[in-house]
C-alpha cells in the first residue's frame, strides 16, 4: 500500500505545478481584484494593521515567491508572499 493511486499522483503533480508557477501568489489582474486589497487582507489575518490599502507595487519576481511594497494609509510594509506559507511582513515606514 505504499504506492499512491494514479488519481492522487496526478493531483499532487497538478498542485506542485501550480505552486512552482506561482499560481497561489496574488497577481495584478482585473479579474482577481485589487492586489493592494488582496495583500492587505492577508497581512490583516496575521495581525498587522492596514486600515486602508492604497497601493501595492511588486518589487521582486522570484519563481516561488513575490515581494510587494504595500502602502496603507497608516503604514508601509514589505510583504513576501510564498505559496502555502504565511506572509513575511516588515514595516518599512
Amino acid at each position: 500500500m505504499s504506492a499512491r493511486p494514479p488519481i492522487l499522483r496526478r493531483c499532487v503533480l497538478v498542485v506542485a505545478a501550480w505552486v512552482s508557477a506561482g499560481a497561489l501568489v496574488p497577481r495584478a489582474s482585473s479579474q482577481d481584484g485589487d492586489p493592494a486589497e488582496v495583500i492587505a487582507a492577508q497581512i490583516r489575518t496575521q495581525g498587522f494593521r492596514c486600515d486602508k490599502a492604497l497601493t501595492a507595487e511588486r518589487v521582486s519576481h522570484e519563481p516561488n515567491a513575490a515581494v510587494w511594497v504595500l502602502r496603507c494609509n497608516n503604514a508601509t510594509y514589505r510583504v513576501r508572499l510564498t505559496p502555502d506559507m504565511g506572509a513575511r511582513v516588515e514595516r518599512i515606514e
